[in-house]
């Protein structure tokens, strides 16, 4: 959980680069630009000796999904939506973690979908400021392909490695990076004109800051707790970063903020997180006793 804590708090501290620093650039471009530069702060350690060539495309189709095809449906959306719509449209990912688990395993789990609701439902009092404009809908259904790949994503990640506790994270995490740069670089090249591309050293800064923490060490700490972490965790920590963002905004910032939305929301949550430690550890008698298991 500690890993996936900090991923969130990166994250909670970017959370409007995007739309305020970067808003003159072709989001292809910046999605290509923030992956290629996780590609580089990873291909140092990455490893080619004893891992097959099944487990390499794996991981390189893992991350083309889950980073490639993300990114570019999520940074498109800024293009229709407010900063504040972005993080209310992005609250039903645990809720896809949850369906997309149950569908790989074939069996359905009750308390995840519970904890998801409960998650969406805090989330939702936390962000919610009403719609901006009547043309939301196609920022919304790019976000929802957005959460729908970044859940698959780190759902795939975490059943392809269980197995493979020989093989350490940072190891085979360029791979992923590798099979994102493939789909951004793609979509690059067929949307932009590259001899129009003009970067300010503002914009510039704030790329490089994304590309290496937020997009190269955020996502390596997230797929690294992921892989450690039960579903019910991974689905409430999903959204944590929401809730972060506003707080850090509100202490370090000096911005304002509805504290009785944000304390019932963030009491949603924590009842989540109860909700789901206690079921876990039910699961963990009933395992040791022999009785079920998954």
């Amino acid at each position: 959980m500690l890993y996936l804590l900090s991923a969130s708090l990166i994250w909670s501290f970017s959370f409007g680069l995007i739309k305020n620093n970067l808003a003159d650039l072709h989001p292809n471009l910046i999605s290509f630009i923030r992956i290629a530069l996780s590609f580089i702060v990873f291909l140092p350690f990455i490893k080619t000796k004893n891992i097959e060539s099944k487990l390499k495309l794996k991981l390189i189709l893992t991350g083309a999904i889950q980073f490639g095809l993300m990114y570019i449906t999520y940074i498109y959306s800024y293009r229709f939506l407010k900063g504040y719509e972005v993080a209310l449209f992005t609250i039903f990912t645990p809720l896809y973690v949850s369906v997309i688990h149950d569908l790989m395993r074939k069996k359905l789990h009750r308390n995840y979908f519970i904890i998801s609701i409960l998650v969406i439902s805090g989330t939702a009092i936390i962000v919610y400021k009403g719609i901006s404009s009547t043309a939301f809908l196609p920022g919304f259904i790019l976000l929802q392909f957005s959460n729908i790949f970044f859940a698959w994503g780190q759902v795939h990640y975490r059943e392809i490695m269980k197995v493979r506790k020989d093989i350490r994270d940072r190891d085979i995490f360029a791979y992923l990076y590798f099979g994102a740069m493939i789909v951004t670089l793609t979509s690059l090249l067929t949307t932009v004109d590259l001899s129009s591309i003009y970067i300010s050293g503002k914009e510039a800064l704030t790329l490089l800051y994304l590309g290496t923490i937020p997009s190269g060490i955020a996502f390596f700490l997230w797929n690294f707790g992921v892989r450690r972490s039960g579903i019910g965790t991974i689905s409430i920590l999903n959204n944590l970063k929401i809730p972060l963002a506003i707080i850090i905004s509100m202490t370090v910032f000096g911005e304002q903020g509805d504290l009785v939305r944000i304390f019932t929301g963030c009491s949603i949550l924590i009842s989540a997180l109860i909700y789901n430690e206690i079921s876990e550890r039910k699961k963990r008698i009933s395992v040791s006793s022999g009785t079920s298991g998954e």
